[in-house]
């Protein structure tokens, strides 16, 4: 059992390393494949960045305890998934929600810095330490001075992509 939790929270916090590599170094530090995607994301922000990746990654939550067995790779994976679903709810929150909790209220301001003032730093979605670690945390001043600039930043109205990817599918199948 504490093998199990030990390797859920291993998941967990290493998906905060992977959504760092793959949002800052693959989305912007580097030009990869992710880069033309993410850039979606920035020219609208409503456009949901890894939407395209629940599928596989569900397929594999799947195979592997059927592979496998429940053993501590599956349990790893899942923590991972787990990490991978609180980035895209905080993500939503960060954008769409008008009320917040205290944590999501930093994780906004980091987040629209990032957005809208250095699009090449505050690279952490659901945590500062890889900025803090990697040198993309502009530091404890400016930071305060650029979180101060994106405060009165409303919430983006209307759905993501998703959302209405949802409601698209729901209408279709209502109408058949």
């Amino acid at each position: 059992m504490i093998l199990g939790l030990a390797m859920f929270a291993a998941g967990l916090l290493s998906w905060t390393l992977l959504e760092y590599a793959v949002h800052g170094w693959m989305g912007h530090i580097y030009n990869t494949f992710v880069t033309p995607i993410h850039a979606v994301h920035h020219r609208d922000p409503r456009a949901v960045f890894a939407i395209g990746t629940w599928l596989p990654a569900a397929l594999v939550a799947v195979i592997l305890p059927v592979a496998f067995g429940f053993g501590s790779i599956a349990v790893f994976y899942i923590g991972l998934l787990s990490g991978f679903a609180a980035y895209e709810v905080i993500h939503y929150r960060i954008h769409f929600s008008a009320r917040l909790t205290g944590i999501e209220t930093q994780l906004r301001a980091h987040h629209l810095v990032h957005h809208l003032r250095r699009p090449k730093m505050c690279l952490g979605v659901t945590t500062s330490f890889w900025d803090r670690l990697f040198g993309t945390d502009p530091g404890r001043l400016e930071a305060a001075a650029l979180h101060a600039s994106v405060k009165g930043v409303p919430p983006l109205d209307g759905p993501s992509n998703l959302g209405s990817l949802i409601a698209a599918l729901g209408s279709a199948r209502r109408a058949s």
